[in-house]
């Protein structure tokens, strides 16, 4: 068997997608014989541009292959992403040119890395499984704010959607809340969620710091999804003197953030540049709160933040601004946590006041959703789908 995976991010960069797409390979890797080769196409490490980890271009590790392809510098920005996928295409593109593949796996937030999965599948005709981690169309709809790019890129993007979805024998969806907008897709669809790695498994946290002021941390991309130049800034300012925000990570609207921050004069919160996950459990460690926050976009509604899963192995409470699926993935899992609406300041504010500490145990929680055993099952799924072709 030949399997060819195709994945934007992978070690040793940052984020859920290539932490994501890391635990697959091992998955599928304890699960293949030393006949069988995977070979991966992806990029190097591009996530934060002021944090890129050093790669090889190539690597072989036993019966896996390693391509990553250099990209040019971007800021997350959507024109940024389509220059940098371009070169992407035309790197996979030339890697595959006569190459033949048993099965093609693609995993996608972006859309096009999935659209190119079903481009190279099609050509070859092979079976694709498609991983969905996001649906470009539902964001276009929100986050572009020209009317006259907007209603042009739209029917384009649903086009390249469908067509992508249509093209796959399996589709897997990140979250239960993508399920009512592929009715159309008539293979067989899975809920492969994110989850918890090893990393923080093997740590224990304690529940409360003791800090004075009190510690929120936020770890994540700074980007128009999390939209935390909406909500940071404010409550930051009618919080000081009691609370300290550490904001650890890099994106797109990080300087939306930076200058909201200088007009409201505001000096409790700490922009810290992203960090390695040993440090990263560290300010885990020192904080009393860990802070989750959606925009408040339509499209954000059907999303399952992947930090949901490692803020809940810490046992610290958690503060999250979401609605739609997420909300009700974490009032379901996570009934400890403080809930508020997304950029409301004052309902932020209301719910952290009334919080009253209390034991945390989210034992349930860890077991449901650690990382090793839904991969193995994705894998079982994709080997699955080779045997049934």
């Amino acid at each position: 068997m030949k399997l060819l995976i195709l994945t934007f991010y992978f070690e040793p960069d940052f984020g859920a997608g290539a932490f994501r797409s890391n635990a697959l390979i091992e998955a599928l890797r304890a699960k293949l014989n030393t006949n069988s080769t995977i070979e991966i196409i992806t990029t190097m490490p591009n996530r934060y541009q002021s944090k890129r980890n050093e790669a090889l271009p190539y690597e072989k590790q036993a019966n896996v292959i390693i391509h990553r392809i250099d990209i040019p510098k971007h800021k997350g920005r959507f024109i940024d992403q389509i220059f940098a996928f371009g070169t992407y295409w035309k790197g996979v593109h030339k890697l595959v040119k006569n190459q033949e593949y048993d099965l093609i796996y693609a995993t996608s937030a972006r859309l096009f890395t999935g659209f190119l999965g079903a481009k190279i599948a099609n050509q070859q005709q092979k079976p694709l499984y498609l991983d969905m981690r996001d649906i470009l169309s539902d964001s276009v709809k929100d986050v572009i704010k020209n009317n006259l790019i907007r209603t042009f890129l739209l029917p384009i993007i649903q086009q390249i959607e469908k067509y992508t979805v249509q093209s796959a024998i399996h589709l897997n969806l990140v979250s239960e809340g993508f399920s009512g907008s592929f009715a159309y897709f008539k293979g067989k669809i899975t809920f492969f969620s994110n989850g918890i790695d090893d990393t923080f498994l093997g740590n224990y946290f304690e529940e409360k710091a003791q800090n004075s002021p009190k510690i929120i941390t936020y770890a994540g991309n700074i980007g128009e999804g999390q939209g935390l130049e909406k909500i940071i800034p404010e409550v930051a300012k009618r919080l000081e003197g009691k609370y300290i925000f550490n904001v650890i990570g890099d994106g797109g609207t990080k300087q939306k953030l930076v200058d909201r921050l200088s007009i409201l004069g505001v000096d409790n919160v700490n922009l810290i540049e992203p960090v390695n996950r040993p440090d990263l459990m560290d300010f885990y460690q020192q904080s009393d709160f860990l802070f989750l926050h959606l925009n408040d976009y339509q499209a954000f509604e059907k999303v399952l933040p992947s930090k949901v899963f490692e803020y809940g192995a810490t046992h610290k409470p958690i503060i999250a601004g979401v609605n739609g699926y997420g909300k009700e993935f974490i009032e379901a899992h996570l009934d400890d946590s403080l809930l508020f609406e997304p950029c409301r300041v004052e309902d932020f504010i209301h719910v952290l006041e009334n919080f009253e500490q209390k034991n945390i145990c989210r034992e349930q929680f860890i077991g449901q959703f650690n990382r090793k055993n839904i991969m193995d099952k994705m894998a079982e799924s994709i080997l699955e789908l080779y045997l049934r072709k």
